[in-house]
C-alpha cells in the first residue's frame, strides 16, 4: 500500500463526511455525547453521522462546523478551511480585520449556497416520499 500523500489527508477521495466529523470533533476534545449534549441531539444521532448511516440537516451543519472549527465545506466535501493534515505547515494568523472579514464573507457566502442546496434536496426528498406514499 502506497504511502498517503499529505494534500490527500482527508480529502473528498479518501475520507467520508463521517471521517471529516469524528477527527474534527476529537481534534476538538469532543467525545460524542458532549458533542450531542451541545447540539441537542441524541449521542445516537452522533454515532450515525460519524458512521456514515445517517446525515444532519443544514442547520445542525452549520452549528456543527462552528463548534468544531472547521468550514462546513470542508466537513462535506474535503475542500476549505479543515484540519491540517499530517507534515502540513500551520498557516500563519490572520493579518488584520480586513483578512477577517473577507474571510467571514467568504464563509458566509458558502453557508448561504450550501443552505440553499440542501433546502432544494430536502424539498426533492419530500416531494419523492410524497411521491411515493401516493
Amino acid at each position: 500500500m502506497d504511502a498517503e500523500k499529505p494534500d490527500e489527508w482527508f480529502s473528498a477521495e479518501v475520507a467520508t463526511f463521517g471521517d471529516r466529523l469524528a477527527a474534527a470533533r476529537e481534534a476538538a476534545g469532543l467525545t460524542q455525547k458532549a458533542l450531542a449534549q451541545r447540539l441537542g441531539v441524541r449521542h445516537t444521532t452522533v454515532q450515525a453521522w460519524e458512521n456514515d448511516a445517517a446525515d444532519p440537516r443544514a442547520n445542525r451543519l452549520q452549528m456543527l462546523a462552528g463548534m468544531l472549527g472547521v468550514s462546513l465545506m470542508w466537513l462535506l466535501t474535503g475542500q476549505g478551511d479543515g484540519l491540517q493534515g499530517p507534515g502540513a505547515a500551520a498557516e500563519g494568523p490572520p493579518r488584520g480585520n480586513a483578512e477577517l472579514r473577507g474571510m467571514l464573507r467568504g464563509i458566509r457566502r458558502t453557508m448561504t449556497e450550501l443552505d440553499e442546496r440542501l433546502g432544494r434536496l430536502e424539498t426533492a426528498l419530500s416531494a419523492t416520499e410524497d411521491n411515493k406514499d401516493a
